[in-house]
This record gives structure tokens, sequence and C-alpha cells, in this order.
């Protein structure tokens, strides 16, 4: 296969910046207080956002419901830090009919009832339809859990049935534990048992969490990934991100890109060299074994400390090799900058 042509994508988030207030230790793009406040430029936000216009498909429920691999949400890095450019970003969203809009949010900003109404109400005002209100143990660490509490609250007030709490196992968890303020993930742990980060809900071992939640889980072999084919398909078109710098991103996959999002229609119709692009030939064949290997032939040795998953495996691999070499799907690569 030396050339495979992008599917037009049918809904997905777009990154503002990767400025975030919290360093999540599962956080898989990595983001935290150490980025740069590189946002989107208002330019480009109007280029991206009419690439999008007529490909974003709405919710199974309509136009102006939500869900969470539906329509286009905006995200981070945390888009409140900048909520003049996320207004904009709704409202130029909203103009070219974009369907099911709904913004991501660690709640950090919601320090009282009144500022948290208003920017909602704000929001929904011109074009938001939704809110997707993250919850873990992660984010607890940073973000005191009274404001998750009233973000969720005023949210169904003005948005109604069009917001997401994920994950709704841990607000629930929270609230009968009576947790009001940040906690620090040995301190809930104590609380709440081992048991509560292993099989209770959805978490995916990739960026941060490869490096941060080693300990918590089980590591392998690079071998033992080398016959697994990327799960979700790594060439998909539902639920895919588009950063600030350009960057078309395969569903959750950091530090990948399959070209930029300005070159959509060639992406969609004439594809990507896999040979200019060796790194994603490897992974568009689910060929990790071949990926590795090419590594090898670049001075990567393998781990003694084993891997948590095959995307930890990916990421430790291209992370040796946005060193070595230029590769162009390997972006931005700023994101291997904050890989620690």
């Amino acid at each position: 296969m030396t050339s495979v042509k992008v599917p037009q994508p049918v809904s997905g988030g777009l990154l503002l910046s990767y400025k975030c207030p919290a360093e999540c230790r599962h956080c898989m793009y990595l983001c935290s207080p150490k980025w740069p406040a590189d946002w989107i430029t208002s330019e480009d936000l109007e280029a991206v956002l009419s690439q999008l216009a007529g490909r974003i498909q709405p919710s199974p429920w309509g136009p102006e419901a939500v869900g969470l691999s539906d329509g286009l949400h905006f995200t981070g890095g945390e888009p409140f830090l900048n909520f003049e450019l996320l207004r904009q970003a709704v409202e130029i969203a909203e103009a070219l009919g974009i369907p099911s809009t709904f913004v991501e949010t660690n709640c950090f900003w919601c320090g009282d009832d009144e500022t948290t109404r208003d920017m909602l109400r704000h929001l929904k005002e011109v074009g938001l339809k939704g809110i997707m209100i993250s919850v873990n143990p992660f984010y607890a660490e940073y973000v005191p859990f009274e404001r998750t509490e009233r973000c969720v609250r005023i949210s169904q007030e003005v948005f109604g049935q069009n917001v997401m709490v994920y994950q709704l196992e841990y607000y629930r968890q929270f609230r009968e534990l009576g947790i009001k303020e940040r906690i620090p993930l040995e301190d809930y742990l104590a609380v709440a048992g081992s048991e509560s980060l292993t099989g209770r809900v959805e978490l995916f071992f990739m960026g941060r969490a490869t490096r941060q939640l080693r300990g918590l889980y089980p590591t392998y072999p690079a071998p033992t990934f080398f016959n697994q084919l990327c799960q979700p398909p790594f060439l998909r078109s539902w639920h895919n991100h588009f950063d600030n710098y350009g960057n078309f991103m395969p569903g959750f996959c950091g530090g990948i890109s399959l070209g930029h999002w300005r070159d959509l229609d060639r992406l969609t119709t004439e594809g990507i060299d896999l040979v200019e692009h060796p790194v994603l030939g490897f992974l568009v064949a689910g060929d990790m074994g071949g990926l590795f290997h090419f590594a090898e032939d670049h001075g990567y040795h393998e781990s003694g400390d084993g891997y948590l998953s095959k995307c930890d495996l990916c990421l430790d691999l291209r992370d040796h090799l946005v060193s070595r070499g230029d590769f162009p799907e390997l972006s931005p690569r700023e994101f291997y900058a904050h890989l620690e």
C-alpha cells in the first residue's frame, strides 16, 4: 500500500489550544499550564470551521441535540481559558450551520453561580447546543469538586437534556463520598480503593497515562502488541480531532497528523502518500511490529519496563523517531517536548 484516502470526517473535536490549568495524569494530548498560549487564530478558526461545515453530521436525535461522539465539540486544553475565542468559535459554527455543537470543560472557571450561569447562557444564545463536563479522579486533583457540581447543576438549567457528564460513575461516587475540594489521587485511592481505577470506567492508556499511571496497571513486552490492530480503526470518519496548529489527528491519537485540515479535500480524494509518511504507513496497515523494527533501525531499544498498551508502545516508538528524522506525520512536535 503506497497511499490511502482519509474518510470524510462526520464528527470530531476542535482543539482551540493545548494550554490547560491542569496537568492530568491521564491526558491524551499532554495538555498543561506549560504549553504556550498558542490559541487558534481567528483566520484559522474561520478556515477550519468552513472546512468542516457540510461534513459534520448531526446527532441521531437531531441537530439541536448532542452526543459524546456526534457533532462537533470545542475542546483543548481548556477552552474556557479563552472565553472570547470560544464564543467566536460557537458563533462561526452556528453561522455555517454546523450541527450538534458542544463544549468540553473541566469546570475550573465555575467559581460562583452568577458567573457560571452568565457564561453558559451567553454561549447558548450564540448557538451552542450543549456541554460535556469531565469528571474523574485525575481532574479532581486540580478542580474542586464543588465547582464540578455547580457546573452540572447550572448547565442542566441552561441546556436541559444536552448535558453530558463524562464519567457519570465518578460524579456519583464523588457525591457519595462527600468530596468538595481538590483531592490527590493517592488520597482518593485510599478512600475509594484501587479497584476504582480498574475496570469500572473507560480509560485509554495514551498520552500522559503511559508515563504517569505505571505501577497501577500491568505491563507487557513489545511483541505482545505486534499483531493487534488499532482499535478503534486508525482511519475512521467519526470523532477525529483538529488542532490549533493545523493538524488533522486520527481519533484520539495525540502527536500524529494525517495532514493539514486545510487540505481536507485532497486528503479525502487523493489521499496520503504513505512512502513519504512511513510512520503512517505502518499504522494504517496495523503493523506495529513493522513500526517497532523501523524504529530499531533508527536506534530504538525495547523498554525493560514493558508497555501498558499498544498505544503506549506506539507513543514510545514515535517519541524516539521524532528526534531521529524528518517525519511530518509526527506533529505537532511540541507534543513530544511535553512528554515526561
